[in-house]
């Protein structure tokens, strides 16, 4: 089954109501918003990191990059880096790399959610494909999906200076 399919009978299967949208490809969250013609911040960006060995789901607003300093205290770890192209191709085999949805508990996946992305009603996911979008009420998502809420965006300032810290700590600065 594909990725969007199994996405849609989760839904239908828990009486959810939500939307498809077909669209040009779109290969990152904010080019989706741009193509549905809806706010950044409406539309949820997953990130997928490994941390101290295995898989978490992060989830924030298109407009919106995730500190991984945040995060590794967040997650009380000692490691947290990007997931590779070939992690989330075996984590998430039923779905095109780039456009995995937010429903990590499918896939046995913990899922944090950034608190700034429940200010909205309504959160556009991309089912697994890279040419569809889905709109769902966020609070059904948080029903379904229970993630944890907590604060990991980054600010500007301080995303540069995580960046730094990070490159520094690879001994690479």
């Amino acid at each position: 089954m594909r990725c969007r399919e199994r996405i849609e009978q989760y839904l239908n299967d828990n009486g959810v109501a939500y939307h498809v949208y077909h669209h040009a490809p779109a290969y990152t969250a904010q080019a989706v918003a741009e193509r549905e013609h809806i706010p950044n911040q409406m539309v949820a960006k997953v990130i997928v990191v490994v941390a101290d060995g295995e898989l978490v789901m992060l989830v924030v607003p298109a407009s919106h990059r995730i500190d991984l300093v945040k995060v590794r205290n967040m997650l009380a770890v000692s490691e947290v880096r990007l997931a590779t192209e070939i992690e989330l191709a075996e984590a998430f085999p039923d779905c095109e790399i780039g456009a995995i949805p937010p429903f990590g508990n499918l896939y046995q996946i913990p899922v944090y959610v950034d608190e700034t992305l429940q200010s909205d009603p309504i959160i556009f996911i991309q089912p697994g494909e890279h040419t569809t979008a889905m709109s769902l009420p966020y609070s059904d998502f948080v029903r379904l999906v229970a993630p944890t809420v907590a604060s990991f965006i980054a600010e500007h300032r301080r995303e540069v200076a995580a960046t730094r810290n990070d490159i520094k700590e690879m001994g690479a600065w």
